[in-house]
């Protein structure tokens, strides 16, 4: 009798060990996912970052370039405003297709890998 309590014991107390090994492994996994989405995104981010700040500095200089050109500095800024609210409304009704769909595609195919 003595032996079959000592054999589920000893089945219980590697149950235990498994369950305990198993969370674990489960707490390192997320933890490798979630590492390599976010430094992923922190990389996309700063190259958007860079990309926007090239693109505001070049809209100046295109909006001071129209100015100079049509006489008036702000004729340059109105220029360049509505070509970006030209941008805007075209993003907004293509915005799922061009920018959410691409994006989420990219944060799944991170965490799969």
């Amino acid at each position: 009798m003595e032996t079959a309590s000592d054999a589920i014991e000893s089945l219980f107390e590697k149950a235990e060990a498994y369950g305990r090994t198993t969370y674990q492994l489960s707490k390192l996994k997320l933890l490798e996912t979630t590492n390599i989405v976010v430094t992923a995104l922190i990389a996309r981010l700063s190259v958007m970052l860079m990309i926007s700040m090239f693109s505001f500095i070049v809209s100046i200089a295109i909006a001071l370039w129209l100015g100079d050109i049509l006489g008036k500095a702000y004729y340059g800024f109105f220029i360049v405003a509505g070509f970006y609210l030209l941008a805007g409304i075209m993003l907004h009704f293509f915005l799922h297709k061009w920018v959410k769909k691409p994006i989420s595609e990219l944060i799944i195919k991170q965490a799969l890998q």
